[in-house]
């Protein structure tokens, strides 16, 4: 067994984390990335499983396993997240949007504002590759849904990256190169894999990191909880990043100490640094839908586009306000998904899928045992909020997914039936997630009322720094990954 030590340890190498680590080797600083699952090479190498790659539907592979556990009255719910280098950018669907420029003039936050993020949100989309679909890429499907929302009155414009646009509906823009899924390993992490300033340690759960005398610890999980594809124990350092993502970092915090006192003692846990808010303010863009069988004709043309080339399951969205939309932006996404013949992910049916992007609701994560081989506890907490804002935009929302089913384009090409129940009763029944978690360790200029500082810093412990979306107090009206990377971004700037 060895014993590593470094400038700079980045726990987590996927959306924010390769990010980070990439840049900070750029800026000739000494990092040792520390990722929990495998990393296959650059990819010219050629060794990326084929699952990872194709861009045409989510990867079901490399997952963490995190899970509900039982829910009163419906089904539990997996909580997908990738166990990757590259993250969940390595197994998402891909669509790089960036939200709206009040969701970050709303944080409040110096250094955060809209416009001193651009230059940001720039380099993330050049990094990521990101392009919008042409109007011949369009599949069948989704060129009648482009048809459909034409005639249902919608603004048709492809803006997911425009962080001024408001409603609309268009071609997605993606992180996507000939049919490859680009993730941030790819992006950031490829360029500098040459330089000695760099090393993977990948296949390698951190259980807690620790603050001495003379630096930061980092122990690393046994290997009965941990492949390891190298034979290292710990890691010492000058400073560490945590960017495990919105369920990895505050249980890696709270393993080490850092939140509730009263809740660590009870897993056992002995508290170092109080801060009660580690774990909390978890939420996600809540989520139901809408569909429709498809007729054998629209099959057969999916099937005979197949046979030609790429066809994605997504690949057109909408932005749209709802009753509750007071401020005039945009506060849901609804997003049509239709799988090819190649894929079972909708059941055979055509769906639009409806998502509040300003949810109330809040929950959270807490380990259930110091053991870092026991998933935590998590509850998101949906369509809990008193006010019913959160169900109140998902009805709207439905019934504007019904709309445009029913517009001729579409309505053609699909099996009638009766509209869904979009009554309270049914929502609770049936919400889903956006996989878009963030929040539990969030920054703000108050330590009463929040985890981290404007700088990603947590609060009452030097040199140790928060780098992924767990930093967010407010999820922005996005899909999250491109704001992920732009984190990532953000905080390797604020560290050079």
């Amino acid at each position: 067994m060895t014993d590593l030590s470094t400038e700079v340890v980045v726990v987590g190498g996927g959306s924010a984390g390769a990010v980070v680590a990439g840049r900070l080797v750029e800026a000739d600083v000494d990092v040792v990335l520390v990722e929990a699952g495998p990393d296959y090479g650059p990819f010219v190498d050629g060794r990326w499983p084929a699952e990872i790659l194709d861009a045409t539907a989510l990867a079901t592979t490399h997952d963490w396993g995190y899970h509900s556990g039982p829910i009163p009255g419906r089904e539990p719910w997996s909580r997908e997240r990738a166990r990757i280098l590259g993250g969940c950018s390595a197994h998402n669907g891909a669509i790089a949007a960036v939200g709206h420029a009040s969701d970050y003039d709303g944080w409040g936050l110096p250094g955060w504002s809209t416009d001193e993020l651009r230059p940001f949100v720039a380099a993330a989309l050049e990094r990521m590759r990101v392009r919008t679909y042409a109007d011949a890429e369009a599949t069948p499907f989704h060129a009648r849904c482009l048809d459909a929302a034409r005639s249902a009155g919608w603004r048709i414009a492809s803006d997911l990256c425009d962080l001024d646009a408001n409603e609309g509906f268009g071609l997605e823009t993606v992180n996507v190169v000939d049919g490859v899924r680009w993730n941030t390993a790819f992006a950031y992490l490829d360029p500098v894999r040459h330089s000695p300033g760099l090393r993977i340690v990948a296949e390698t759960v951190v259980d807690r990191v620790e603050r001495g005398a003379s630096g930061w610890s980092v122990s690393l999980a046994d290997r009965s909880t941990s492949a390891g594809t190298d034979d290292v124990r710990s890691i010492t350092a000058d400073a560490v990043i945590l960017a495990a993502g919105v369920y990895g970092t505050p249980s890696i915090l709270q393993r080490s100490g850092v939140g509730d006192p009263d809740r660590l003692r009870s897993v056992g846990v002995e508290p170092v640094v109080e801060s009660p808010l580690v774990g909390a303010n978890l939420h996600d863009h809540p989520m139901v839908n809408a569909g429709r069988e498809l007729t054998p004709g629209l099959r057969t043309e999916i099937d005979e586009a197949v046979r030609r080339g790429f066809v994605p399951e997504e690949q057109t969205l909408g932005k749209a306000r709802s009753s509750r939309a007071t401020d005039g932006i945009f506060d849901l996404h609804l997003f049509p998904v239709c799988a090819s013949a190649q894929t079972t992910l909708t059941g055979g049916r055509a769906l639009v899928e409806v998502a509040c992007m300003t949810p109330a609701s809040r929950g959270q994560v807490h380990i259930a045992s110091p053991d870092p081989s026991q998933a935590p506890h998590i509850d998101h907490g949906y369509l809990t909020d008193p006010s019913a804002h959160d169900l109140t935009v998902l009805r709207d929302g439905l019934a504007m997914a019904e709309e445009l089913l029913g517009q001729p384009a579409l309505a053609a090409a699909l099996v009638p039936e009766r509209p869904r129940d979009v009554d309270d009763e049914a929502i609770h029944r049936d919400v889903q997630h956006y996989f878009h978690p963030v929040g539990t360790t969030p920054m703000g200029t108050d330590p009463a009322t929040s985890v981290c500082d404007h700088r990603g810093r947590v609060n009452g412990l030097d040199g140790l720094v928060v780098a992924d979306v767990s930093l967010m107090p407010q999820i922005p009206r996005a899909n999250t990954n491109i704001p992920a990377v732009m984190i990532g971004e953000r905080i390797a700037d604020l560290l050079t």
